[in-house]
């Protein structure tokens, strides 16, 4: 992606300098105690699939910037992460259905058109009753970056259109400091509408 493979270095610092525990607080009581599978979508240097890979979960860590992906394997090579090579909105590599799908600073790089085929897709990868967990940064588009300003209220009436429900919205501030940036936490959740022809 534009912008980030050339400052690769750069950002890993600031991606390991916030713990998984304090990037994902409010969102903490979502994440499953116990082993489930899980898609870290845009993993970047792999902070949160190392946390959760650490917590006795099968995760898979989607990064198509070879650069961050590359020093995601070397910083965390003792964790049982999967890596592949994919991206947003096709996510052609990712094969299986999962408990959990993080998309952590992500959403915002997609464009209109490529977020109602992402939400399409995150649907059909998502098991029933699974949760996911995405940020969307709010602030000024550093010089080089693909950034749109993607509302939590858009996001989640997109969600519904497939069946995926609002169980946590909240707003905080940049965890770097960045006066001029906030951040919306949303999670959904997989629940098929019911089949109002069953009776009981």
């Amino acid at each position: 992606m534009a912008g980030y493979g050339e400052n690769a270095d750069a950002l890993a610092g600031q991606y390991e300098s916030v713990a998984f525990e304090v990037v994902h607080r409010e969102v903490l009581h979502l994440i499953p105690a116990a082993p489930r599978t899980i898609a870290d979508i845009g993993a970047g240097t792999g902070r949160d699939a190392a946390a959760l890979a650490d917590r006795g979960h099968r995760v898979v860590a989607v990064e198509p910037t070879v650069e961050l992906r590359q020093i995601g394997q070397r910083l965390h090579a003792g964790s049982a992460v999967e890596w592949v090579d994919d991206a947003l909105p096709a996510l052609t590599s990712l094969h299986g259905s999962f408990d959990l799908i993080l998309l952590s600073a992500v959403w915002m790089h997609l464009d209109e058109q490529e977020r109602f085929h992402s939400m399409r897709r995150i649907h059909e990868l998502l098991k029933s009753g699974g949760h996911v967990i995405m940020s969307l940064r709010h602030g000024p588009v550093p010089q080089g970056r693909r950034m749109f300003e993607v509302s939590p209220i858009e996001t989640g009436a997109l969600a519904n259109r497939f069946d995926l429900c609002v169980v946590h919205l909240s707003e905080r501030s940049d965890r770097l400091g960045r006066e001029d940036v906030h951040w919306s936490t949303i999670a959904l959740r997989n629940e098929p509408p019911l089949d109002s022809g069953k009776t009981d």
